[in-house]
């Protein structure tokens, strides 16, 4: 009895502890928040600084603050690209705004049609008659595709324009999955659905090369003729063409090979160009470090209400791995976004509904419930008008069926119509940890799929027979929505992946333009004049925690950019092994038929984020083997 005692007093001064360290941490960030947030609404007369730390997206990801602050590594923090280009929009009509700096070191990227209608909005500021500028100690692809809009172009003199042009290697694991005894079940149809080459093959299939290497191209082509627009005197030719001999030529001094090659205008540090811009727009109390009389992006947001005039049109956004369950922003759950349909056809007064994708697809059971939701705004008789993003691919495109009519950009990547599923089983594994299987089976399914005795060819046939039938469906939703038979479609589907100019070609596509273009097809179908409408967003609600943590929590704790050439060189070794870690614990832990395009997140540019499933068998194996 005096041990339990003892054993309970333990228990409470534990949990008392506990407790008195999270009431003291709560209100450390209460404190941090609010001492860290000066005045949101003040606006200067002078420069919009737009600080681009991290990665542009459609919907930045729900963050849990207390898993971050016991994670080991900080997160890529992710700028909404509406908000970016709304802060645009406002600059180049107030008259507070003079210029717009972009202040691109810690930039980390984004999808290609995202980081293209900054660059239009960027245009439109230059038109207003505002000077746009640029700073980073380095510039790869996606900060260069910004840049190229400004009047001029900075760069720190220990760095440069580090241009490669999209491509690259991806892992292949059979080899090692052999080795660790783990055979893949493997259940597909089409031919160019690589999305499980990883996992059967060592190298890539022909089929998988043509179409990929066929979107790299038309997206490059888009990419060089952006930049050649917005800044003709730029001669990428020689970093394109021999980039070696180039930089050897100037001694290694990339920055140097910028000015010869007038991708840069000047050199010089952030404090250099902080006193360049103090110079023509004011200075600020910083002025021996630089600073300038300017104003942040939400400072400017905040100052401005948002336009509600007229009718609504709703705008729901399916961004991200669309998986099953009710996850939050930044991933497509299909029954908190379905959810999130419901309640706005029922609650709001409606007159269009917008289907914003930025998807490489997933899970067909949650893209079905997704795309009966959109069904029933139809069933309303509202126009519904998909606008696709970088991504609107498999599970992306089944999700847009449903559409009036489907906008896409150029450098939108679509189509991969197709569906597989991959189980693994390790009875060669297992039985290295000398674990073995035996039992009786009173039918041909009991047991099945047995992940420890092998797979039976009764279940082989029977799971295959299934993901056969579910590309049928996939191929009449496809013919009905677009007005063809299932063969047509079957001619242009098979997995394959298109970029957006081919896909209106083939007539996945409508038409092509943005979200703008969307919304404005969306307000002529619902016979809504022009300027006696809005776009009313459907966004997730956020947690009490994320709302009040989560903001303070990405301002004081996010990943750092690499900084110069050598560093945005060796990050992209650090992105291959996240996406090898991304692809073992999505495929040993994905449940279900699955329409998804793996190759399209890293082909579109976008940010591959951590998987929601927990570490199923086959990480777990290979952490066990590995150790």
């Amino acid at each position: 009895m005096e041990f339990i005692k003892g054993a309970w007093r333990v228990l409470v001064t534990v949990k008392d502890g506990l407790a008195l360290l999270f009431l003291l941490l709560f209100f450390a960030l209460i404190f941090g928040a609010l001492s860290s947030g000066g005045n949101p609404a003040k606006v200067r007369d002078g420069v919009l600084t737009l600080k681009l730390d991290g990665a542009i997206s459609e919907q930045p990801a729900e963050l849990d603050p207390l898993q971050i602050l016991m994670a080991s590594e900080a997160p890529i923090k992710e700028i909404r690209q509406r908000d970016v280009i709304r802060a645009l929009d406002l600059a180049a009509k107030d008259d507070r705004v003079k210029a717009v700096a972009l202040d691109l070191d810690q930039f980390m990227g984004g999808g290609q049609t995202s980081l293209s209608a900054i660059g239009n909005r960027l245009d439109l500021v230059k038109k207003a008659g505002k000077p746009v500028y640029t700073y980073a100690t380095a510039y790869a692809d996606d900060g260069y595709q910004l840049a190229a809009h400004a009047n001029e172009i900075w760069v720190n003199p220990l760095g440069g324009a580090l241009i490669t042009g999209p491509g690259g290697s991806r892992a292949y694991y059979k080899d090692m999955l052999d080795k660790l005894g783990v055979k893949m079940h493997v259940y597909r149809v089409g031919t160019y659905k690589s999305a499980v080459e990883p996992y059967i093959r060592n190298d890539q299939s022909p089929e998988s090369k043509e179409a990929l290497s066929a979107v790299y191209a038309e997206r490059w082509d888009d990419w060089k003729a952006e930049v050649a627009k917005a800044r003709p005197q730029a001669n990428l030719t020689p970093m394109l063409s021999d980039p070696a001999g180039t930089v050897e030529a100037l001694k290694g001094d990339l920055s140097a090979v910028a000015i010869q090659n007038k991708l840069v205008d000047k050199l010089g540090d952030n404090i250099a160009f902080g006193r360049y811009l103090a110079g023509k727009y004011g200075k600020d109390r910083m002025e021996t470090t630089g600073g300038y009389a300017s104003t942040p992006m939400n400072a400017l947001l905040s100052a401005h209400d948002r336009d509600d005039n007229g009718e609504a049109i709703g705008v729901i956004t399916i961004a991200g791995e669309i998986v099953d369950g009710k996850a939050g922003a930044g991933v497509a759950a299909g029954d908190r976004i379905a959810d999130e349909i419901y309640e706005a056809l029922d609650k709001d007064d409606l007159k269009a509904l917008v289907v914003r994708v930025d998807s490489p697809g997933g899970s067909v059971t949650a893209s079905e419930k997704i795309r009966l939701a959109i069904e029933e705004a139809k069933k309303r008789k509202l126009p519904v008008v998909v606008s696709m993003a970088n991504l609107a691919a498999s599970g992306g495109y089944w999700v847009s069926t449903p559409a009036d009519v489907i906008f896409a950009e150029t450098s939108t990547i679509t189509g991969s119509i197709g569906i597989f599923g991959v189980i693994p089983s390790a009875e060669a594994g297992l039985g290295k940890l000398g674990i073995n299987s035996d039992g009786v089976k009173q039918t041909p399914l009991a047991g099945e799929p047995d992940v420890m005795g092998g797979f039976s060819p009764d279940f082989d046939r029977f799971a295959q027979s299934m993901i056969e039938n579910g590309y049928r469906d996939f191929l009449t939703r496809v013919a009905e929505a677009r007005k063809k038979t299932p063969e047509q479609v079957d001619a242009i589907a098979q997995g394959r992946i298109w970029a957006g100019g081919t896909a209106r070609q083939n007539g996945l596509v409508d038409r092509m333009g943005g979200i703008d273009d969307a919304l404005a097809e969306a307000a002529k179908l619902a016979k809504l004049e022009k300027g006696n409408w809005h776009a009313r967003y459907i966004d997730p609600k956020s947690t009490f925690a994320n709302a009040l943590l989560g903001d303070l929590v990405v301002k004081h704790q996010v990943a750092s950019a690499p900084l110069d050439p050598f560093a945005m060189a060796a990050q992209k070794q650090r992105q291959l092994w996240q996406q090898a870690a991304h692809d073992m614990q999505m495929m040993s832990g994905a449940r279900g038929m699955q329409a998804r395009c793996l190759e399209c997140a890293p082909a579109a540019g976008v940010q591959v984020r951590g998987s929601v499933a927990s570490e199923g068998m086959l990480a777990t194996l290979v952490r066990l083997l590995g150790a």
